[in-house]
């Protein structure tokens, strides 16, 4: 029997009908059944302040830190916005960055992946977030890719993925998240 992993996604988006959440959504439903993913929204993260990081944190990022920390990686649904990713991703990220010495994100393996509504896939959201990344010690998986154009056409008025050929990438892309997290553990 296959060792379970426990995955924590995140979206780097707010919005209710966000593509990105129901990206990961998605994963939850399509996962290899190895693997837990669960949801963690950033809407109660407050703005990063470097005052409140010297010894009370905010609840809500006691708990994102908790749930990083228990997990055995990260998968982060990423859109673009102005050819990077979302400034409540990066919040997020310089909260669980902090202190460095005790990072979360140190040594956790993680995937990235997104929806954009245009052309583009999200690919330059998820070059910068690599970026980000590698400066936290993260161990990123390269290969395969999730860089869904259109995103609209591909979920239904329920938010639901429904295009099938992207379904079977999402598949085969959990299934490759799973070695590679198993392999950076």
């Amino acid at each position: 029997m296959s060792e379970v992993i426990k995955v924590l996604g995140i979206a780097g988006s707010l919005r209710k009908h966000s593509n990105n959440m129901s990206l990961l959504k998605a994963a939850a439903e399509l996962k290899p059944e190895n693997m837990e993913i669960e949801i963690f929204g950033l809407a109660d993260i407050p703005f990063y302040n470097q005052d409140l990081d010297k010894g009370n944190l905010p609840e809500s990022v006691r708990i994102f830190k908790e749930k990083i920390t228990a997990a055995s990686s990260l998968l982060i649904a990423s859109p673009e916005y102005n050819h990077s990713i979302t400034g409540v991703l990066k919040n997020a990220v310089d909260w669980a960055s902090t202190p460095s010495s005790n990072s979360p994100l140190n040594k956790k393996p993680y995937a990235v992946m997104g929806v954009s509504g245009g052309a583009s896939g999200t690919i330059r959201s998820q070059m910068h977030f690599r970026q980000i990344a590698a400066e936290n010690n993260m161990f990123g998986m390269n290969k395969p890719e999730i860089y869904l154009t259109m995103g609209k056409s591909k979920f239904n008025e329920n938010d639901e993925l429904t295009d099938e050929p992207t379904r079977e990438r999402l598949k085969k892309f959990l299934e490759a998240f799973y070695d590679w997290t198993i392999r950076n553990l």
